[in-house]
């Protein structure tokens, strides 16, 4: 079976990348939780998080938290969670997604979101992560 994040990192299937580096990239999700909510994924394949040597996970999270300020800026959350579970997608990825209060972390509320919709808005993140790095 054919891993999505790996077919988003080759360019072989449109995504809604907000940012990249040659070890990371960056992308909205399809099925947000709330608006804003955004997939942290390493481009090395890996099957989840905690299969990651060291070193990327340490990069991982450092760039997570780098990633949460400006997020915040531009939701305007009170706080950015972050979720780890890997069963939707088996290749290592982060959640963070913009919460204002207990309880909003949950996959339960994820809903499809028009890509054309996504689209439109994936200009305005891609603006503010320029800096990133």
């Amino acid at each position: 079976m054919k891993c999505i994040f790996c077919e988003i990192i080759n360019n072989r299937v449109e995504s809604l990348k907000v940012w990249e580096d040659k070890n990371f990239i960056l992308l909205l999700d399809a099925n947000p939780i709330n608006p804003g909510h955004l997939l942290l994924i390493p481009k090395k394949h890996a099957p989840d998080v905690f299969n990651l040597p060291e070193l990327q996970y340490v990069e991982l999270f450092t760039l997570a938290k780098k990633v949460t300020k400006i997020l915040k800026s531009i939701s305007g959350a009170k706080r950015i969670g972050l979720a780890i579970e890997g069963f939707g997608v088996p290749h290592s990825h982060i959640h963070l997604v913009p919460v204002n209060r207990g309880n909003e972390l949950n996959p339960l509320r994820a809903k499809k979101i028009p890509f054309g919709l996504l689209k439109k808005r994936q200009p305005i993140f891609i603006k503010k992560f320029r800096k990133l790095k």
